[in-house]
């Protein structure tokens, strides 16, 4: 019989893990010692906050990220198949959204490995809770493109259907590039379209604003290095 894959949400930022993390959740955290991560040191970081009571030294982890080769993912739940549960774990929220967990989930399924999410924060729908925008109609974007001009396209693009379909649009930028963003939509968006700004959600620092174009060109948004979800409902 084949091991489970759990996928185990991370915190969103420098949050006490017991704060946002069910208590079995970290129950079940602890019972595993085989984990699929984006990068080592950020989950032996999550693992001693979340008060792991076993050896670090002892787990056993697998990296995927970008420099993961595509030949060697398949063989990441090799454990699996020998019987051993595995946990993925995000860098940040929830694994398979917007991460590359997706790709191990999708293998999963296709070897008849049994998958199992686990409650946690999740950036993306803490901020539709909280925008006030469409709830019953959404879409995720995910990440918008770098490129200047087919980044307008993309907004006008999304603004569009939003217009269209009574859609909320949600999505994401690297933390370093949101007043790049930021600006562009300022500049793209029609005045009356509502952008909602969520950031550093569940920390100290946690905002969520809600104003339309035309009142956010009135004032100057601080995203520079924030993580951030973006809403937009025209």
């Amino acid at each position: 019989m084949s091991g489970n894959i759990y996928l185990i949400p991370n915190t969103l930022g420098d949050t006490a893990p017991e704060d946002v993390i069910p208590a079995g959740v970290i129950k079940t955290l602890h019972n595993l010692n085989h984990f699929i991560v984006e990068d080592i040191r950020n989950a032996r970081r999550f693992l001693v906050k979340t008060a792991y009571p076993h050896k670090i030294d002892d787990i056993v982890f697998f990296e995927l990220n970008k420099h993961t080769p595509v030949a060697d993912i398949p063989g990441l739940v090799l454990p699996c198949e020998k019987g051993i549960d595995m946990g993925i774990i995000s860098e940040a929220g929830v694994p398979a959204v917007a991460d590359p967990g997706a790709l191990v989930v999708e293998i999963a399924h296709k070897r008849g490995i049994r998958v199992i999410p686990l409650t946690g924060p999740s950036s993306i729908l803490m901020a539709l809770m909280a925008s006030g925008l469409n709830g019953q109609n959404f879409a995720f974007k995910g990440y918008l493109p770098v490129d200047k001009k087919d980044l307008a396209s993309a907004l006008k693009d999304m603004e569009a259907r939003s217009k269209r379909e009574n859609q909320t649009q949600i999505f994401i930028e690297t933390p370093y590039r949101n007043m790049r963003l930021y600006e562009e939509i300022l500049k793209v968006c029609q005045p009356a379209t509502q952008l909602c700004i969520a950031k550093n959600l569940t920390t100290e620092g946690e905002s969520v604003e809600v104003k339309s174009i035309e009142k956010w060109r009135k004032t100057k948004a601080d995203l520079d290095k924030q993580p951030a979800v973006f809403l937009i409902q025209a």
